[in-house]
């Protein structure tokens, strides 16, 4: 279906993941059945990333439809509403699985059910197809934002693997560093899940894009050495004034990229923009379990009786932020505008 070598989210007469936890060791597809296993692989993080998740879930609406289809033909439909609300919860936070689950409840509605099956495919395959596109603008926009040769830092994954291809934040690198405006990646390995170690390393290396993974904490003093002249991330929701909430670690890389003059980009596709909600502290952040802090690989590395706080997701200010790209144009310095004007098109 796509040009990208890595495609993460796949369907073959039903839902095939890339399973995230094994990369980089291991590239294992998993097949994905029915609804009851795809609201398991976006809940233990076998697909990650808000686009991702959103495609994914899209899918699943298909697999739970033809799930509840009976032996005379008809589909319950009820049944099915309760299904889409569960996946809904698998990821309470990235806003493109419920983007994405409500317009195919939209189509669930307007659709008689001897046509249900083939009409709820082609819309999971249109917002597929669409979030490839949207990436490919997106790193346009975003690369034209780097003025000169330069390397840049970014954080967890917001690539192909959380895409349908190409990616948001390394869309924006991939696109620049063609066109010669980026020397080098640095990534932060982004703890507990190393999201950063195993799959943006995975990809600049696949990619050929020069790539140093650098630990969490090692971001200041890159930046105090004036190693980096842009922090490109992705983001998991944006709210109606340009808060962007996305990987816990965002925040503070924010505040020390506004402190040693480095500028601050945020790449995502329209459907990430939450306009039902005014800031960024209303987005639920989602917490997981202490053990991915207190054990490492399955092994205990905290001292016993230690607690762990573990959320998933930080919130960044508007006012931290220097650019937020979508596939609809540029933001610049947000504080104050906004990002509604960026929705004139959205689907």
């Amino acid at each position: 279906m796509f040009e990208d070598p890595i495609q993460a989210v796949q369907w073959d007469d039903g839902l095939v993941l890339l399973d995230q936890r094994k990369l980089p060791g291991e590239e294992t597809f998993l097949s994905i059945p029915n609804l009851d296993a795809a609201v398991d692989a976006i809940r233990d993080m076998v697909v990650r990333g808000a686009p991702a998740i959103g495609i994914a879930a899209a899918y699943g609406v298909v697999l739970a439809a033809r799930g509840r289809r009976g032996a005379d033909g008809r589909v319950a439909r009820d049944e099915l509403s309760a299904d889409l609300d569960r996946l809904i919860l698998a990821r309470p936070t990235a806003v493109n699985l419920a983007w994405a689950v409500e317009r195919m409840r939209r189509l669930i509605d307007a659709t008689p059910d001897e046509d249900l099956d083939a009409a709820l495919l082609a819309e999971a395959r249109a917002i597929h197809e669409a979030d490839v596109r949207a990436n490919r603008r997106i790193g346009e926009l975003g690369a034209g934002l780097i003025d000169r040769p330069c390397s840049v830092l970014t954080h967890c994954n917001a690539g192909a693997l959380a895409t349908g291809g190409y990616g948001t934040a390394l869309g924006v690198v991939r696109s620049a560093f063609g066109a010669g405006r980026i020397e080098r990646v640095y990534a932060g390995e982004t703890r507990p899940w190393l999201q950063g170690a195993r799959l943006t390393a995975w990809e600049m290396v696949k990619a050929g894009i020069p790539v140093s993974l650098i630990p969490d904490g090692a971001a200041a003093s890159l930046m105090r050495q004036g190693l980096i002249r842009w922090v490109i991330v992705g983001a998991d929701r944006i709210t109606a004034n340009g808060d962007v909430v996305n990987k816990i670690g965002t925040y503070s890389l924010a505040v020390n990229a506004r402190y040693h003059g480095v500028k601050f980009m945020v790449a995502a596709p329209n459907s990430t923009i939450d306009p039902d909600l005014e800031r960024g502290g209303d987005v639920p952040i989602e917490f997981r379990d202490a053990r991915e802090v207190l054990d490492f690989s399955g092994r205990a590395v905290a001292a016993a009786g230690a607690e762990a706080w573990n959320p998933v997701f930080d919130m960044t200010p508007a006012e931290l932020v220097d650019a937020i790209v979508t596939e609809s144009g540029v933001v610049t310095e947000p504080a104050g505008k906004g990002v509604l004007g960026l929705l004139d098109d959205r689907g």
